[in-house]
């Protein structure tokens, strides 16, 4: 049988995992924890220490075991941040006096401008796809929706047939932690859902009912693999550099908003991000481009 946390752990786990559900986190958050909390669990029960028994201390041998083992920083950071979670709902039901995680600091982190294309490229890559087929139909609509609104993978798949509004020219969006938020549109985009709509999704859909708005070729709900697999052959066809993700598509939608005058606050709320420093990345990237452009333009540079 494989070795399994001890009894105070489980019931610490499952109380952990009711609480979560109860703030209606999302379910692959959920899962991420629970792979991250068991492992821990798993290594406590080894070294005879139940949830209450757990200090700073402990919690820096594990993380230097995690470092041993060449996690990486961003890894490591991850773990952490769900113990900080699980200790805070433990001292929140008064099982534990306090947060040891609270006093770990989270190891630095390689902070990577995100992948940005330029308007040329954006344009590029969208008229590239002919838009004639049913499957270019939907691709068309789908990556013109991404960049227009700056969806996520997850959120484009999870969109419904009455997400877009046509008539109020936006988008109703479920994102994490089953936030809402309303999100407007670009005509380009609206007219490209709209053909999909018309010419592209009856020949797609199976008869059964399914109310996603993409849909694969058998009928089924895209998944995000779906999306980041059509996102490379339209890449290859316009013969993009370097690797090109659905994220890539919602860094240019933020940055070219940025660049266009768009305040970060706002650009904040039509990401969904929880916390401005979130969106502040955005700031670094528009940073670099103009001191790209000073040391290309200045005589003096």
């Amino acid at each position: 049988m494989r070795p399994q946390p001890s009894p105070p752990w489980r019931e610490a786990l499952d109380l952990f995992e009711s609480d979560l559900r109860r703030r209606g986190m999302a379910d692959k958050t959920r899962r991420a924890y629970g792979v991250d909390l068991g492992q821990f669990a798993l290594w406590c029960t080894t070294q005879d220490l139940e949830p209450v028994q757990v200090t700073p201390k402990t919690l820096r041998r594990y993380a230097a075991l995690l470092s041993d083992r060449r996690n990486v920083a961003a890894t490591v950071a991850r773990k952490l941040a769900a113990l900080r979670s699980f200790y805070g709902v433990l001292r929140e039901h008064g099982l534990v006096s306090q947060n040891p995680a609270d006093l770990m600091p989270a190891p630095k982190r390689p902070r990577h401008l995100p992948r940005v294309l330029r308007p040329d490229e954006m344009a590029a890559l969208l008229d590239r796809i002919p838009a004639t087929t049913p499957l270019e139909l939907r691709d068309r609509a789908l990556f013109e929706l991404a960049y227009a609104s700056g969806l996520r993978a997850e959120e484009l798949v999870d969109l419904d047939m009455p997400s877009v509004d046509f008539d109020g020219e936006e988008v109703r969006v479920e994102g994490k932690g089953s936030k809402t938020r309303i999100v407007p549109t670009g005509e380009p985009a609206l007219v490209a859902v709209a053909r999909y709509l018309e010419r592209g999704r009856p020949a797609l859909a199976a008869g059964d009912g399914e109310p996603a708005l993409f849909l694969s070729k058998s009928g089924r709900r895209l998944s995000t693999s779906d999306v980041r697999r059509r996102l490379r052959v339209w890449s290859r066809q316009a013969a993009l550099q370097g690797g090109v993700s659905p994220h890539a598509l919602r860094h240019s939608f933020a940055t070219h908003l940025l660049e266009g005058g768009a305040d970060l606050r706002a650009i904040q709320e039509l990401l969904g991000h929880a916390s401005i420093s979130t969106t502040q990345i955005y700031t670094r990237v528009e940073s670099a481009r103009l001191k790209s452009a000073y040391a290309r333009s200045h005589p003096r540079a």
